[in-house]
């Protein structure tokens, strides 16, 4: 079965990559990605700097050509499979005022929908008549943002398109997208440094570091399946599962586990205490340690 009849055969999917590779004479930008993404949320796209999103999400648009590998995008909307990327350039004319941003998407897109870009425009109070050169880097987000969903992507790639904003405009702003997902079924895939900012927003995880996939999962399965541990200095904690990071001073030793039942709440060893983790949490220990290629 072909990737396309393999998807196809599967309702619920927005996104599936097997063997996606990119290299550049030698650097490898993106290593062997295979994973698939549900429809109909918000993919947290978590990397530091160098570990491939912005090539993994280049790739998906069709503005890049993987060096291996193949990925197929699922759509089953009024506009099929339809994939917009919105990069943190905000790629918009200087001169061209809001109106004209909004009409050149009209025209440069098959399908468009002008009352949801203007609705997006009017929920934070964005001046149409002004030309976008004039506008601050949180509203040129905005319009981009407008611009981007006019196209009724059943894929938008958000690749650190917020950064411009402020941590209140940016609460407003994935507030909205939530109510865009809810009410369309579209998928968003969020590229973001600011890992706190996730909670409560992202659906499903997808981690990479140097160019490989490590983590990909529901947010709430990982959560559920993680726990901090500690007690006294230990080469390994007195709970079953994967040790993910761990970090020991003379007398103590606390270690992020990879639990097989989900994390227990209390440990009947003298010495020895069990805590839930955050999704932050969870993100930096497998940064933090080489455990990656285990799979979630």
């Amino acid at each position: 079965m072909t990737l396309a009849e393999d998807l196809g055969a599967r309702a619920g999917i927005a996104l599936e990559a097997r063997g996606l590779s990119k290299h550049y004479r030698g650097l490898k930008a993106l290593d062997d990605c295979t994973f698939t993404l549900p429809a109909g949320g918000v993919v947290a796209l978590v990397g530091a700097n160098g570990a491939g999103k912005s090539t993994l999400m280049s790739i998906i648009s069709g503005m890049l050509k993987p060096t291996s590998g193949e990925f197929r995008v699922g759509g089953d909307g009024p506009a099929g499979s339809r994939v917009v990327l919105l990069s943190q350039d905000k790629p918009l004319y200087r001169n061209f005022s809001v109106t004209d941003m909004l009409n050149f998407g009209r025209h440069t897109n098959h399908v468009w929908d002008q009352h949801r870009a203007l609705s997006w425009l009017e929920r934070f109070h964005i001046p149409v008549d002004r030309r976008c050169d004039k506008l601050s880097g949180g509203q040129q987000a905005q319009v981009a943002l407008a611009v981007a969903l006019g196209a009724c992507p059943s894929l938008l790639l958000l690749d650190e398109p917020l950064a411009n904003l402020d941590p209140v405009a940016r609460n407003a702003v994935t507030g909205e997208l939530l109510g865009e997902v809810a009410e369309t079924g579209m998928t968003v895939v969020l590229s973001t440094h600011v890992v706190a900012e996730l909670a409560g927003v992202g659906d499903y995880l997808l981690l990479l570091s140097h160019g490989r996939n490590i983590v990909d999962s529901d947010v709430e399965e990982l959560l559920a399946r993680h726990a901090r541990v500690t007690g006294p200095r230990a080469d390994r904690p007195p709970l079953d599962g994967t040790v993910v990071h761990e970090h020991h001073t003379d007398r103590q030793s606390t270690f992020v586990v990879r639990t097989l039942l989900g994390p227990a709440t209390h440990i009947d060893v003298p010495g020895w205490t069990s805590h839930s983790v955050s999704l932050e949490d969870i993100v930096l220990a497998y940064l933090k340690t080489s455990i990656g290629e285990v799979g979630l």
